[in-house]
């Protein structure tokens, strides 16, 4: 609840001072243009997801990061839905792949991990197992 009374508090403050700078029909028209965007990102999501899931199975990311990532898109894009000039911000930084994974490691604390080719199970025992049965014929 904190959280949303400080993210709504920051959102009327700066609409309101880059509204009286720009004006009310630009405010409007930036308001509409940035929905429409939204919209559009979200349509096309499906792309986004496709681009992840091949980053994933190169092993260029891992799990965690690929859920992360496609959070934080989807969530950039509702964010441009939402009026107002603070969430519109948000909603941009997110879409870039860049920040959401700076947002993902830093801020989610994401861990790192390694993906670990065939073989190479630590945890694994190597064993040969010798039927008893035919050993003795």
């Amino acid at each position: 609840m904190l959280y949303f009374l400080i993210y709504f508090f920051l959102e009327v403050v700066i609409t309101v001072d880059i509204a009286a700078n720009i004006g009310g029909l630009a405010t409007f028209l930036e308001i509409v243009a940035t929905a429409i965007v939204g919209f559009f990102l979200l349509t096309n999501f499906r792309y986004t997801l496709a681009q992840s899931m091949t980053a994933l199975m190169r092993g260029d990311i891992t799990v965690d990061q690929f859920q992360k990532m496609n959070i934080l898109s989807l969530l950039g894009a509702v964010l441009l839905i939402v009026p107002g000039f603070f969430s519109d911000i948000l909603g941009v930084v997110l879409q870039f792949g860049f920040f959401g994974t700076f947002v993902a490691k830093s801020i989610l604390h994401l861990k790192e991990k390694r993906r670990k080719n065939k073989g190479e199970d630590d945890d694994a025992i190597d064993v040969e197992v010798i039927d008893s049965d035919t050993a003795l014929r």
